[in-house]
């Protein structure tokens, strides 16, 4: 399996309390920088659609 390296957010400076993704080949894979052992895999379509999702507010009320 291909693996590209892990990337943090540009906003996390050098904090290590961020979530960081890279590219698994067809797959993208994310973690805690601080939990680096536990991994979630999901595909590039349904991470937008989270992220899109997030970003519209569709999970405030979850808050």
């Amino acid at each position: 399996m291909h693996r590209s390296e892990w990337q943090k957010s540009s906003y996390s400076a050098a904090n290590n309390e961020c979530v960081e993704l890279r590219r698994a080949d067809t797959s993208i894979e994310l973690r805690e920088s601080d939990e680096g052992d536990i991994i979630l895999r999901t595909t590039p379509a349904a991470l937008a659609t989270l992220l899109h999702g997030l970003k519209a507010g569709e999970f405030d009320h979850h808050a």
